[in-house]
C-alpha cells in the first residue's frame, strides 16, 4: 500500500471479506456523522473525503479487485486523490448514489410533475354499504387554469430565461470544501420566468375548485375500504398528470342490525309462550328484502340463534351472500292484567308442583360450592 494514506477497508471499518451491503452501511454512517454541514469535528471534512474515496473504489468490483491486489497505484493510477479537484465529479457521484439527489451542481430545468393524491371520507348507511349506492360528492381540488390554459403566463406573453442560474435551474453554491448544486431561488428550479403572471391565478397556472363527481359504492364494501378515482385528483404542475382521488368510506351504526365480516346479527324478541309453546315468527329484513318467517321450536331458550343462509352481506367481488344470524330473546310484559295475572299464578303454581326436586336440589348445591 501506499505510504501515508489508510487502508480502505480501515478506513470504513469493515472486513476485507465485507458484501456490498456492508459497505453501503459503512459509508452511509461516516458520511452522516462527518459531513462538514453536520459536523463541527475540526478534521470532519477530511474524513469526510476519506470514507467516500474508500467507498468509491471498494464498491466498484473491478477497482476493488486492483486495490487488493495491487494498492492505491492499481487504481487508475491513484484512485480518488483527495487534493485534486478532477475528482469532485466522481466524489459527488458516489454520494448522490448512496444518498440519492442532485449533489454535481447540474441543471434540472422545468419538468412537469405530476399531481397530489387526495383523500375524502364519506359516510354510509348500513344498507347502503351492504346492498351499495351511487353518492355524489364535491371535492375541493387545484385544476389548471382556464385563462392561461395552465401555463401561469398572461395570454400572448411567456418565460424568459432566468438570469440568476442561466436557465440552468440550479446555482452552485460553494460550502467549505464542497461545491452544491441547489435549486434556483429566484426561478423556483425552472430555469426561466413568467414575462407577465396570469392575474386569475397569479402565475401558478391553477386555481381552486370545487368538483362535482357521482361515484358508484359497489355492494359489500365495509367500514375503512377506499375506493379510488384515477385522475380525480390534483392536476400536475407545468402540465404534468393529475394524482387520484381515495374515497375511504365510513360506515354508521344501526339501530337493530350488526355486522361482522359478512354476516349480520338480529336481536328478536320473542314471548315466553312463543318459545315454551313453538311458533312462527316475522324476521324483519335489512332495506327492501321482504321480511322471511322463521320457525321457533318449542323448549327455544333466551339466547339461543337461528342462522338464515344467503340473507347477510353481498361477497365483495365475488358471488353469493353471508348470512343473518337470528339471537332470540324472551320478552317479559312490565303489566299484567288481572286475568293474566291469574292465568300466570295458575301456571306457576303447576310448574312447581311438576319441577324435580332432585333437579332443583342439584342446582342450588352448585351454587353453594361456587360460593364455597
Amino acid at each position: 500500500m501506499t505510504s501515508g494514506r489508510r487502508d480502505l477497508y480501515e478506513v470504513l471499518g469493515v472486513d476485507r471479506s465485507a458484501d456490498a451491503a456492508t459497505l453501503k452501511k459503512a459509508y452511509r454512517d461516516l458520511a452522516r456523522k462527518y459531513h462538514p454541514d453536520r459536523s463541527d469535528a475540526p478534521d470532519a471534512e477530511e474524513r469526510f473525503k476519506e470514507a467516500t474515496e474508500a467507498y468509491g473504489v471498494l464498491s466498484d468490483e473491478q477497482k476493488r479487485a486492483r486495490y487488493d491486489s495491487g494498492g492505491f497505484d492499481a487504481v487508475d493510477g491513484r484512485g480518488f486523490d483527495p487534493s485534486s479537484f478532477s475528482d469532485f465529479g466522481d466524489l459527488f457521484s458516489v454520494f448522490s448514489q448512496v444518498f440519492g439527489g442532485d449533489f454535481g451542481g447540474g441543471a434540472r430545468g422545468s419538468r412537469r410533475r405530476r399531481g397530489s393524491d387526495l383523500l375524502l371520507r364519506i359516510s354510509l348507511t348500513l344498507e347502503q354499504a351492504v346492498f351499495g349506492t351511487e353518492r355524489e360528492i364535491e371535492v375541493p381540488r387545484h385544476e389548471a387554469c382556464a385563462d392561461c390554459d395552465g401555463s401561469g403566463a398572461t395570454p400572448g406573453t411567456g418565460r424568459r430565461t432566468c438570469l440568476e442560474c442561466a436557465g440552468q435551474g440550479r446555482v452552485i453554491v460553494q460550502q467549505g470544501f464542497f461545491s452544491l448544486g441547489r435549486p434556483c431561488g429566484r426561478c423556483a428550479g425552472q430555469g426561466s420566468i413568467l414575462e407577465d403572471p396570469c392575474a386569475e391565478c397569479d402565475g401558478a397556472g391553477l386555481v381552486q375548485v370545487e368538483r362535482k363527481l357521482k361515484i358508484k359504492v359497489p355492494a359489500g364494501v365495509d367500514h375503512g375500504q377506499q375506493i379510488r378515482l384515477s385522475g380525480e385528483g390534483e392536476a400536475g404542475a407545468l402540465g404534468g398528470p393529475p394524482g387520484d382521488l381515495y374515497v375511504e368510506l365510513s360506515v354508521e351504526s344501526h339501530p337493530v342490525y350488526r355486522r361482522e365480516g359478512e354476516h349480520l346479527h338480529l336481536v328478536l324478541p320473542v314471548s315466553f309462550p312463543q318459545v315454551a309453546l313453538g311458533a312462527t315468527v316475522t324476521v324483519p329484513l335489512l332495506g327492501d328484502d321482504e321480511d322471511e318467517e322463521l320457525d321457533i321450536p318449542a323448549g327455544t331458550q333466551t339466547g339461543e340463534s337461528f342462522r338464515l343462509r344467503g340473507l347477510g352481506v353481498p361477497r365483495l367481488q365475488s358471488r353469493g351472500r353471508g348470512d343473518l344470524v337470528v339471537h332470540v330473546r324472551v320478552r317479559t310484559p312490565r303489566k299484567l292484567s288481572s286475568e293474566q295475572g291469574r292465568l300466570l299464578e295458575a301456571y306457576a303454581e303447576a310448574v312447581e308442583e311438576s319441577y324435580p326436586v332432585e333437579e332443583e336440589k342439584g342446582f342450588f348445591d352448585k351454587v353453594r360450592d361456587i360460593f364455597r
